[in-house]
């Protein structure tokens, strides 16, 4: 009861000249306290600790990369997380924004380049792991430079985003801002006269960019998944990747079906579907780009590797700062306290060794002796004896 429906907002029944009507950057006209509060919250906790995820997910892949121990796969994951950071933080904030006003305050260039902006992304995000199976799982050559990418990489990436950014076109060109008593909306109005080309489109469009790739991401992985266990010779390690970019694909696959199917059942002119069902597609569509860096993290030993180190390294340096000359040395890193041991014992028991010798030798370096102040004369003396009876 709190939320308002498409029929209360009787604006397609007055426009006779548009063939339908929907919300752009959120619904908008939302009704009730507890919806502009909760909804608000959960997306800013999306945005945060997806933000956070990625963030490290990319500091990994950049210092294995620097390291000389990056691939391929990995590229196009950084490529994956970088494009999901984008989403978290320009595509998210604009519908907390939006939902917390109820009205639309951001004004009309955002309002014409948001749905667009977010579905270019979501679409790279698609065929970016489509494109993960012709990758390769191994380590780049040292030889080639600690940043090396294959030229075809590059050419993959920009073909991705060219045509993610095309296919989107028509949600840049419908949208617009309509006065709704003191404020404004923003909505989506497409006419009659395009209704045709349009029904036709909004059926290829979702079918090229979500089913296809998605269907022959799953498809590849489940095969190659199946293939690496029962006839790989060394099946462990490909084995993990492979099913790492399974689940990546099985996840986004399952999470963006609902905002897919919502924006596909109202292009098509259909009985339009419960506002908290696209509210809860939308918010869906967000937490996949959240839970991609906890798939990571949690199932690819490269990454969770990278993150034991990151966090070794940081709280390294946290007790250098409160301790300026070296870290603490604990029971966890019993290498460092043998390592350090070993050289203060040596350095220590040289300190105590015989000083009085030491002495001896120091006064004695560089010193003439007279042959009256020999303090062992016999050995000349023997020497002296020795050469005459050679003789």
């Amino acid at each position: 009861k709190h939320l308002v429906s498409f029929a209360d907002c009787d604006f397609s029944s007055t426009l006779t000249n548009v063939s339908f009507f929907d919300f752009v950057g959120g619904v908008q006209l939302l009704q009730g306290e507890d919806t502009r509060t909760v909804l608000p919250v959960i997306l800013i906790g999306i945005c945060v600790s997806g933000a956070v995820g990625n963030l490290l997910v990319l500091l990994i892949f950049l210092r294995d990369f620097r390291n000389g121990k990056g691939s391929e796969v990995k590229a196009l994951l950084a490529s994956l997380a970088s494009t999901d950071l984008v989403i978290l933080l320009l595509c998210a904030p604009v519908r907390a924004v939006t939902y917390y006003k109820q009205t639309w305050t951001l004004g009309s260039f955002v309002c014409s380049t948001t749905d667009w902006f977010q579905h270019s992304c979501v679409v790279a995000k698609t065929l970016v792991l489509a494109v993960t199976t012709r990758a390769k799982h191994t380590l780049v050559p040292s030889a080639t430079g600690p940043l090396y990418c294959p030229t075809w990489m590059h050419g993959a990436l920009a073909f991705i985003w060219i045509v993610s950014m095309m296919f989107p076109i028509p949600q840049m060109l419908f949208a617009s801002l309509v006065p709704h008593g003191r404020d404004t909306i923003c909505v989506s109005e497409m006419p009659v006269c395009a209704s045709v080309f349009m029904r036709l489109f909004y059926k290829i469009y979702p079918t090229a960019t979500f089913v296809v790739p998605v269907i022959f991401t799953l498809a590849y992985y489940t095969k190659a998944l199946h293939t690496a266990v029962n006839h790989a010779p060394s099946p462990q390690h490909q084995s993990k990747v492979t099913l790492v970019l399974l689940c990546l694909s099985g996840a986004l696959g399952l999470m963006l079906l609902p905002e897919w199917g919502t924006f596909t059942w109202i292009r098509l002119g259909y009985n339009k579907p419960p506002v908290g069902l696209i509210i809860f597609a939308q918010v869906l569509l967000y937490a996949c780009s959240s839970l991609s860096p906890v798939i990571l993290m949690t199932m690819y030993d490269d990454v969770r590797q990278g993150l034991v180190t990151i966090w070794f390294s940081a709280t390294c340096r946290g007790s250098k700062h409160l301790h300026s000359n070296k870290c603490p040395q604990t029971e966890e890193n019993g290498a460092e306290v043998g390592a350090n041991a070993v050289p203060n014992a040596v350095s220590k028991e040289m300190e105590k060794t015989f000083p009085d010798v030491e002495h001896f030798w120091t006064g004695r370096r560089n010193t003439h002796v007279e042959e009256s102040q020999d303090p062992v004369p016999w050995e000349r003396e023997e020497k002296i004896s020795g050469v005459k009876a050679g003789q």
